[in-house]
């Protein structure tokens, strides 16, 4: 491509921002297209806004000098260009989406108001927006309802707690973060919710959302049982944002179905991050957005032989604050018949320790407290070569702290 090829970027989240810097470095002009009023933000950091820790001008984004704010209504494939909501037009030679992801709203009786608006005080926690409206209802000793206890769920209920909250966390499945954790971790992480005084529930349906007069009032669970409710916290998971790529009849399945030169179907249109599907994976995670994001930089600047393969990507949540908590899970956390596990726990200090090998490689592992060894063992997994048969080196990695 040419310095003169137009580059417009839809979504200033993460993958959209890493793209237009990446791009201005390597000297490719680029127009970032952002919907918020709000400068570009870290959404990972969101939580510990809503916990009092960072204010939102703490986790903004760098952002490139060409940052357009608008609503995108369209796309025109034939004309290349971008149409937005209030009726102008961006032209493009070259387009990459990344419009990320939208909260899941659950179908529950009541959630919705006769205007299609979330009733007062119950919130998704998805966007600046929503944490700053969450903050503005949070006062010690409100009663908070977070319905999901997947790894957004567990933070926002950590940071309301922290606010003085008293707080509810009701999730459908056996445990908490069953996606990333296996059982023993996930019971650390219940523990840890309840020091901070949390009520977690498991294996817990909700039904319905209670109003009076517009305003949420209980939460109503699949067994009649009702929980008293001034703020409710919707954290049941994300959907790839593909409205756009759908209208403009772009392949979508799970996502917007991309290749190793993450193409769309249309070879103008690019798409990264949250809302791409890349070899039947949608990762909705930072870190194979940032690499979707380098390796798309690397194409549009010319250099033709960068691929995007795949991330091996490890699942990070780190707590901080008076009662710290720290978590790293990468893989395959639950063993197969077959496969070894090595496991080490010490209940005085909090921490868990546990990796799986199958045919003498590393296939996954959680690590709950101390995170000393996690790196070492990241490169193991990710290099994916066969240990050693003694085992040693792998025990080492699993107690040396120096590790990383």
């Amino acid at each position: 491509m040419t310095s003169n090829t137009r580059v417009v970027v839809i979504g200033a989240g993460l993958a959209g921002v890493r793209l237009a810097r990446r791009l201005g470095e390597l000297g490719t002009p680029v127009t970032l297209v952002g919907e918020e009023e709000h400068r570009p933000y870290n959404r990972v950091l969101l939580a510990e806004v809503l916990a009092g820790r960072y204010t939102p001008d703490v986790i903004a984004l760098p952002a490139p000098a060409a940052l357009t704010r608008a609503r995108v209504a369209g796309i025109d494939r034939g004309a290349r260009t971008v149409e937005c909501a209030d009726g102008s037009k961006i032209a493009y030679d070259r387009l990459v989406l990344a419009t990320g992801s939208n909260p899941v709203l659950p179908p529950l009786r009541g959630l919705f108001t006769a205007d299609h608006v979330l009733p007062e005080g119950v919130h998704a926690f998805r966007t600046m927006d929503d944490c700053l409206g969450l903050s503005k209802a949070v006062r010690p000793g409100v009663k908070a309802v977070v319905i999901g206890g997947g790894l957004l769920g567990v933070s926002a209920a950590r940071a309301l707690a922290q606010r003085g909250a008293q707080v509810i966390l009701a999730q459908q499945s056996e445990r908490l973060m069953e996606r990333q954790l296996d059982p023993g971790a996930s019971k650390l992480v219940r523990r840890h919710l309840g020091d901070l005084g949390v009520e977690v529930h498991t294996d817990l349906r909700v039904r319905d959302v209670r109003c009076v007069g517009g305003a949420v009032r209980s939460v109503e669970m699949a067994d009649g049982y009702a929980l008293d409710a001034e703020i409710v916290v919707l954290a049941c998971g994300v959907h790839p944002r593909v409205g756009l790529a759908q209208t403009a009849g772009l392949e979508v399945r799970k996502g917007i179905v991309v290749d190793d030169e993450l193409r769309t179907s249309d070879p103008y249109i690019h798409a990264i991050g949250d809302c791409a599907q890349h070899d039947g994976n949608v990762y909705g995670l930072a870190t194979p957005a940032l690499e979707q994001a380098d390796v798309l930089a690397e194409l549009l600047a010319g250099r033709a032989n960068a691929r995007y393969t795949g991330t091996r990507s490890l699942t990070r949540l780190t707590l901080p604050g008076q009662s710290a908590f720290d978590l790293a899970a990468f893989g395959e956390t639950e063993a197969l018949p077959g496969d070894d596990v090595v496991q080490l726990a010490d209940a005085t200090r909090g921490t868990y320790r546990k990796v799986v090998v199958r045919d003498d490689r590393l296939v996954g592992g959680v690590l709950v407290g101390e995170l000393g060894t996690v790196g070492a063992l990241a490169r193991a997994w990710e290099g994916a070569e066969p240990l050693p048969s003694d085992g040693g080196p792998l025990l080492h990695l699993l107690t040396n702290d120096g590790g990383s």
